[in-house]
């Protein structure tokens, strides 16, 4: 029998102790390695080869855990990572999927489905919880739901290269306005940059 090698990924020892200890049930699967950061990660994979990376998404002060997928993924496509946290919103289910994460599993999932996952993802399989993977289906089917209407207008906006006042100008809102929408709206797309939001916009559009 062949065992799964795994490396647990979530700055709170306490859900890293009892994840290894639940694992520890499992004759096929071993949790060789933990680490409480994104770098910490980074830095075992440097020396050890595992078969699943089960990594959390916020972990503090320093690398959060999209940017570690997406590092990881960018050393080894191969590498099977599967993302274990609390956090649902679409933002962050988008996220981590456009990073490289092959699954999505939420803290309270039942002990059977993180068996499966983590097994699955093995053999390249994705996998999800329910609610994640119903939440990413509606996402991909309305790309625009997550975002209020006046939202989606104002992203559209953007592709025009309008400033923050001839955006205000032309939706009849003040700048401070326009800014707190923009905020939402990065925050919503995983974004952190004006010219990410443009160029999610202009991907949708091609989308339609």
């Amino acid at each position: 029998m062949s065992v799964i090698t795994v490396l647990l990924v979530d700055d709170h020892l306490v859900v890293r102790s009892g994840l290894r200890a639940l694992l520890g049930t499992q004759p096929d699967i071993a949790v060789v390695a933990e680490a409480a950061s994104g770098e910490e990660a980074l830095q075992r994979l440097e020396h050890d080869s595992v078969g699943v990376v089960v990594m959390d998404l916020a972990m503090g002060a320093g690398m959060d855990g999209i940017e570690a997928i997406r590092l990881i993924r960018e050393r080894n496509q191969g590498q099977a990572i599967l993302v274990f946290t609390t956090y649902d919103s679409d933002a962050d289910i988008v996220r981590a999927v456009d990073a490289g994460a092959m699954g999505y599993l939420l803290k309270d999932a039942a002990p059977d489905e993180i068996f499966a996952a983590i097994r699955g993802a093995v053999q390249g399989k994705s996998v999800m919880s329910a609610p994640v993977a119903s939440r990413l289906f509606q996402q991909l089917r309305n790309p625009d739901e997550i975002l209020t209407p006046r939202e989606a207008e104002l992203l559209s906006l953007l592709t025009q290269g309008l400033s923050n006042r001839e955006l205000g100008r032309r939706l009849f809102i003040s700048e401070a306005t326009v800014k707190t929408h923009l905020a939402h709206i990065y925050a919503k797309l995983g974004v952190d940059t004006r010219a990410a939001a443009i160029a999610t916009a202009i991907r949708r559009e091609g989308m339609r």
